[in-house]
């Protein structure tokens, strides 16, 4: 079952499009290793399709040491064997597409692995062809890092090498060498590797941690942060970051690579825009019909708290302006604690899964839905000895982590890995998971997968909450009202996130008008339940 749009309607595809995010290590394994891949995939396109989406995402699945788990990336036009091969890819495309779902791969231009063939010949002396494909710097007189820059999984952003008696740049692990797409050979080896997907016949990218991608090329020193934060659990918190990333100069990249796929049609492009105050770089970054479609921010993806205030403010920056971009939302992935255990820890679990599932699909923009999400699936706690995530190894126990997100899909109760596969998987199975899993809830009408499915349908059936403009009636405390309206039609969205009831100036619907309902009362009733939400025609 496809949700794809109309074809006479006049907007792109991706426009309003729910995308579901898979994380192919933790999807399904076929070989019997414990770890996902590319045919595991393949073999529940089926169960993705049935969700009513209209596209997936596929983290990483290219040739890696697997350092940081495919995010630093050894060949960008090939598939690491642990997941497969390219005619893998290309039999899982076939089937994607033979289904109705568009498939968006992640792109990571910011850094290579330091086992790419370029960062080898790059590094070997200071004038072979690829000399100037990294960034490359002299350490000071008194042999210390050429500037103050931190990396963000801790440390200084640089390391020394010998062969070249230089610093070489990074800002995540010492094996991600950054790139310089201040070079153009570099940007245009970039713009290849695009167009080697494109004509595979992929239908997007997702482009990660965008921002990170350009520096300052004087290498400037980063102010400190005032007032410095309490309790920090790496060096890179202590930092404005305004040298180290986010050059005004990366637009005009963006503009390179839309000319690109500008050529082989709507193709989605949406980038990833973390940091404490990204709405200036996302704005850029998805300006007019120039540069990408899409981007989110972390907005949602590790705030504490759900509160009716901070979704109108999200909200409120993204209200359709001239030559604004088209926003994306997520409330958790792979690198974010999932959201039922952020917001509603000790709620009931089909209401909390229900009421998070019903808000992303309200927003206005595109919901990224992460794999687990339609089943409801809690944050996993994993013991030290499990761990795998570099970060939270080096800064345990100070950081939650991201293996609690990346934990196996359940998908039978029975057995002792859940179906996901017959070895020991590389994380183990969460807590609770087994009672969530897919062939559970199949089986129940009223199941966390039942209602995704639902609110599916509903979101593609309704012009008003896939394209719809949005407008605020009542935001207080744990209260949110909210219209979203395309041409004559308009649809209510009202959410309670508090365990107290309230009053909200609600529109009288009758049960027809009713789309979707959880924990609410009467029809013309103006109160609101606690840990409820009610979508409704007007």
């Amino acid at each position: 079952m496809s949700n794809a749009p109309n074809p006479q309607s006049p907007h792109p595809w991706w426009k309003g499009a729910v995308i579901y995010q898979i994380y192919p290590r933790s999807y399904q394994d076929t070989n019997g290793d414990g770890v996902g891949d590319l045919n595991g995939i393949t073999q529940r396109l089926d169960h993705i399709a049935s969700l009513g989406v209209d596209g997936i995402w596929i983290s990483p699945f290219f040739t890696s040491p697997m350092k940081d788990f495919g995010y630093d990336v050894a060949d960008y036009c090939d598939v690491d064997t642990v997941f497969g091969t390219l005619d893998d890819f290309d039999r899982l495309l076939e089937r994607a597409h033979a289904l109705g779902l568009k498939v968006i791969i992640d792109q990571v231009y910011a850094h290579s692995s330091d086992a790419h063939a370029w960062f080898a010949e790059s590094r070997q002396d200071r004038t072979n062809a690829r000399a100037d494909w990294y960034v490359w710097k002299d350490p000071k007189p008194d042999g210390t890092p050429p500037n103050n820059w931190q990396a963000v999984f801790g440390g200084p952003s640089w390391t020394w090498d010998a062969r070249r008696q230089q610093y070489f740049m990074h800002n995540f692990l010492p094996s991600q060498p950054q790139l310089n797409l201040h070079n153009p050979e570099v940007q245009q080896a970039l713009i290849d590797v695009m167009r080697f997907w494109l004509d595979r016949g992929v239908d997007g990218f997702r482009l990660d941690a965008l921002n990170f991608s350009l520096f300052d090329p004087e290498f400037r020193d980063n102010p400190a942060r005032s007032p410095a934060p309490r309790n920090v659990s790496r060096p890179f918190d202590l930092q404005e970051h305004v040298h180290n990333q986010s050059h005004p100069d990366l637009p005009v990249f963006l503009r390179r690579l839309r000319a690109v796929m500008d050529e082989y049609g709507d193709i989605f492009s949406v980038a990833e825009v973390p940091g404490p105050q990204p709405l200036k770089e996302m704005r850029a970054y998805t300006e007019g019909e120039t540069h990408l479609n899409s981007a989110y921010s972390f907005d949602f993806l590790y705030a504490k708290r759900l509160s009716a205030g901070a979704v109108a403010a999200s909200q409120s920056n993204w209200l359709g302006a001239p030559d604004e971009g088209w926003p994306s939302w997520a409330f958790s992935n792979h690198d974010a604690p999932r959201c039922v255990s952020r917001w509603f820890d000790g709620v009931d679990e089909s209401i909390r899964t229900k009421l998070t599932n019903a808000l992303l699909f309200c927003l206005r923009g595109n919901p990224i839905l992460y794999q687990g999400e339609e089943l409801g699936l809690p944050q996993a706690e994993i013991p030290f000895e499990d761990l795998q995530d570099p970060e939270a190894i080096a800064n345990w126990p100070r950081t939650l982590g991201r293996d609690g997100a990346r934990t196996p899909m359940p998908w039978f109760e029975a057995g002792p890995y859940c179906g996901f596969s017959e070895a020991r998987p590389w994380l183990p199975i969460g807590q609770g998971h087994a009672a969530r899993a897919v062939d559970v809830q199949e089986a129940e009408p009223n199941s966390a997968l039942a209602f995704i499915r639902h609110l599916a349908a509903v979101r593609s059936g309704s012009d008003a909450l896939r394209y719809g403009d949005i407008a605020f009636q009542e935001v207080s405390g744990d209260l949110l009202l909210f219209h979203r309206s395309y041409e004559n039609k308009t649809v209510e969205c009202v959410f309670n996130f508090g365990d107290t009831e309230l009053t909200a100036p609600i529109a009288g619907a009758s049960p027809e008008q009713i789309l979707v309902s959880v924990g609410f009362g009467g029809a013309a009733d103006k109160s609101v339940p606690p840990f409820s939400c009610r979508i409704a025609r007007l």
